[in-house]
């Protein structure tokens, strides 16, 4: 995992925690900024694996022109 995979997740799982706090203080603004908050961690997330297997298939080929 990289940090944009590590932080994406960190977010995504800090908006689903204001989600049930905004549920469980009948909150909607919070409730709406958990969302949000989900939505950007799990965007950053799906970035960073992507960044991580672009750098994966870049090192295999690597290997193999060494060949």
């Amino acid at each position: 995992m990289n940090r944009d995979e590590i932080k994406g997740r960190t977010e995504s799982i800090k908006g689903k925690m204001k989600q049930a706090a905004g549920d469980l203080a009948d909150d909607d603004q919070l409730r709406d900024e958990g969302v949000v908050d989900e939505a950007v961690g799990d965007t950053r997330e799906t970035i960073g694996r992507g960044r991580r297997k672009v750098g994966e298939a870049i090192e295999d080929l690597g290997d193999k022109l060494k060949r």
